[in-house]
């Protein structure tokens, strides 16, 4: 076997598989990890699909790029990868990154409660990580994420095959739409409930109206060129004693065409989703339901759960009124393994189930 490439990574989840490639990226330009991010995306997207696609990845997982950071305060960068994007931050692969660091010893661990900084695309992240110095395990990491605010709450769009929907917009690290599922009550009193069970509707929707709220609320933000609404939050009462919602993050895994129902599907958040909390949490302020230091447990389809709560306010944030959101969660590394590509493999970048039926 003549090998190609070779990547070293952290195997890793909180619910969701996360993988953090700890070596054999290539040194990539830019100051700013946001930089770098732009550059791989249009100079070697071959790593993202390498280890996300099949045969080698499923739909569900997520990985991350240790890079260089230059910026003095902060300990390390990383790029994150997903299905059809480069997200400028995510919530859960933060606390992936920031475990795989600390238990592979790539940062000491010294303390039980250590601070530092990391630089996503999205800019600084602060981290506070909570060790067990005995089992060399970090337990649980808190993070306080980039400002979040919203754009629209409960706006009414036109969704093909499904009619009259209310969305709301946030931006919570990326741009959710967030959708009540009690409105559908097609599906019963209560709406659409949000359960394992109910994954293949709850995808189904989701995409749909995604799409739907991406064609009709062109949103963009004004440090990140391009990057408007990918994702939702779909989301219920609380069904847990002591949490404040339950929710379901989705995400494309290719194009969704209203006209062809063996598109309306996608790939559900088997954790909780912290940009997407995030963006609840902005929505829930915007409301006037969640004051400046409340807590607000998110639970996610399969009982995991973020504690989260809001640190501040940010009067005018490029004209949105803005909240600093900080979330924290733990999760379990769960394998060490070493990638390598043949060059004679005939899927250099992979595939995906569109691609073959």
């Amino acid at each position: 076997m003549t090998v190609k490439r070779m990547f070293d990574a952290v195997e890793f989840h909180e619910g969701e598989p996360m993988r953090v490639v700890t070596s054999g990226v290539p040194s990539i330009p830019g100051l700013t990890v946001y930089d770098k991010c732009k550059w791989l995306e249009k100079n070697d997207d071959q790593i993202r699909k390498i280890m996300l696609r099949e045969p080698r990845g499923i739909p569900a997982t997520c990985c991350n790029l240790l890079v260089n950071t230059n910026r003095e305060d902060c300990k390390c960068g990383y790029i994150i990868m997903e299905q059809v994007e480069y997200p400028m931050m995510s919530g859960g692969n933060t606390i992936a990154v920031a475990t795989a660091l600390l238990e592979t010893g790539i940062i000491p661990m010294t303390d039980e409660v250590m601070e530092f900084n990391l630089e996503a695309p999205a800019g600084v992240i602060g981290i506070k990580a909570y060790n067990n110095l005995e089992k060399k395990k970090c337990v649980k990491v808190e993070f306080t994420n980039v400002p979040a605010f919203v754009v629209c709450l409960d706006k009414e769009i036109d969704v093909p095959h499904l009619g009259k929907v209310k969305v709301s917009i946030a931006w919570g690290g990326m741009f959710y739409a967030c959708i009540d599922a009690t409105q559908f009550k097609q599906y019963g009193p209560n709406g659409l409930e949000l359960t394992p069970e109910h994954g293949k509707e709850i995808s189904k929707i989701s995409s749909l109206v995604t799409t739907a709220a991406i064609e009709q609320i062109p949103v963009e933000h004004p440090d990140y060129p391009g990057v408007g609404i990918t994702l939702s939050m779909m989301y219920q009462p609380p069904v847990t004693p002591g949490t404040y919602m339950r929710s379901s993050n989705w995400y494309a895994t290719g194009p969704v065409d209203f006209d062809n129902p063996q598109t309306w599907t996608g790939a559900l958040d088997r954790g909780v989703c912290g940009t997407g909390s995030c963006a609840l949490m902005a929505i829930e302020h915007a409301r006037g339901n969640l004051k400046i230091g409340d807590p607000f447990v998110n639970e996610g389809l399969l009982g995991i759960q973020f504690d989260c709560h809001l640190a501040e306010e940010i009067d005018d944030f490029y004209g949105h009124k803005a909240v600093i959101p900080v979330v924290a969660g733990g999760g379990w590394i769960y394998g060490y393994s070493k990638w390598v590509l043949d060059e004679d493999d005939p899927f250099q970048e992979g595939f995906t189930i569109g691609d073959i039926w």
